[in-house]
């Protein structure tokens, strides 16, 4: 029964910051990587951010510099700070957990709205 709850979505001027915030319960091992994924309209699902339970991060180009993504293990909980928003920034922004033990199994939580106007 894990799940997984985002917070922090909302309505941003372009230039702003918005933190947003994941959740996670349920039987999640230590053994895992967090990460934030978006869709923007008329787009497909990409990769924003993930980091593993041991604090290494990776980025995607277009949010490189901007976006800061951490952690705090002992409460399954995921952040992402983003900041210098931009209109291209605009999705619906995805949490996930990859477990890593047994077999893997992927979490998503049901998504935050992130809109920054121009």
């Amino acid at each position: 029964q894990v799940r997984l709850v985002e917070s922090g979505g909302g309505l941003v001027q372009a230039g702003g910051y918005l933190r947003l915030s994941c959740a996670g319960s349920g039987s999640i091992s230590s053994i895992n990587t967090m990460g934030w994924y978006r869709q923007g309209p008329g787009s497909q699902r990409e990769l924003v951010a993930t980091i593993t339970s041991g604090g290494s991060t990776n980025y995607a180009d277009s949010v490189k510099g901007r976006f800061t993504i951490s952690r705090d293990n002992a409460k399954n909980t995921v952040f992402l700070q983003m900041n210098s928003l931009k209109p291209e920034d605009t999705a619906v922004y995805y949490c996930n957990v990859r477990d890593w033990l047994g077999v893997g199994r992927d979490y998503w939580g049901q998504g935050t709205q992130v809109t920054v106007s121009s």
